[in-house]
């Protein structure tokens, strides 16, 4: 059974390599071959399991979903454009940044770490949905002393004084002082959530940093600003699979 066909230009522009007036540009430009012979027009069809497709030399891999995990520093907000705030799209490569993707929920421009960018529309539902109810974890310092009190607010849930509810939420105490740490697991993605729960309680976050959606962590050795590809494993604990053993 042959498989589905699909244009030079749009197959080039889904993996990246421009939009498809540019890609148009480079097939003029005699830089594509397909099968080892030079092709000259955009609409050249062409199964993709049967054909090796090159750019200036080097083979253009198809995929259709793509997954990367940012650590998002702060000061960059999330979305897919801006005119006037770097934005996270703008720390990926060129050809990264040209796959579609968009960001899974939001971070505030001033919260740092796990991010998941994604082509995969149905994936991102899933994660967001509020009938699923992903835990997301976050690494917070707040100002001021926080008390099992404030653990068992959490609980039992927080309205504010506009109406808005919280479903309860888990509060975990790192230490106390002045300043405390904590870790606040919420299964909900509202404005500004643990910021407004923390300043309902009588407190104020100085410092909040994403640490985990799902089973997913923030890998230890990415940076701010850093980005990469999820392994296997990883986005099979993002989806809620188990991972297999020898990916693990």
């Amino acid at each position: 059974m042959q498989g589905k066909k699909i244009r030079m230009d749009k197959f080039l522009a889904h993996i990246g390599y421009g939009s498809r007036s540019e890609v148009q540009k480079m097939i003029k430009q005699k830089r594509v071959k397909l099968n080892e012979k030079v092709i000259y027009k955009p609409d050249t069809d062409f199964v993709i399991e049967e054909s090796i497709v090159t750019v200036d030399g080097k083979q253009a891999i198809y995929q259709e979903f793509y997954y990367y995990v940012l650590n998002k520093p702060q000061g960059v907000i999330t979305a897919t454009e801006d005119v006037r705030h770097e934005t996270v799209l703008d720390l990926l490569s060129l050809i990264d940044r040209r796959k579609s993707l968009a960001p899974v929920g939001r971070l505030d421009k001033d919260t740092e770490g796990l991010l998941i960018l994604t082509n995969d529309g149905k994936l991102t539902h899933e994660l967001l949905s509020p009938k699923k109810h992903v835990d997301k974890v976050y690494y917070a310092k707040v100002s001021g002393m926080i008390t099992l009190e404030d653990v068992e607010q959490f609980e039992q849930g927080i309205v504010l004084n506009d109406g808005t509810k919280y479903r309860p939420a888990k509060l975990e105490i790192i230490s106390i002082g002045h300043t405390s740490e904590i870790y606040v697991t919420l299964s909900e993605g509202k404005f500004h959530q643990v910021k407004r729960m923390v300043m309902a309680v009588g407190k104020e976050v100085t410092y909040l940093k994403r640490i985990k959606m799902g089973a997913l962590e923030l890998p230890e050795d990415l940076k701010l600003g850093e980005y990469r590809a999820l392994t296997a494993s990883e986005l099979k604990l993002l989806k809620g699979e188990k991972p297999d053993a020898q990916a693990v």
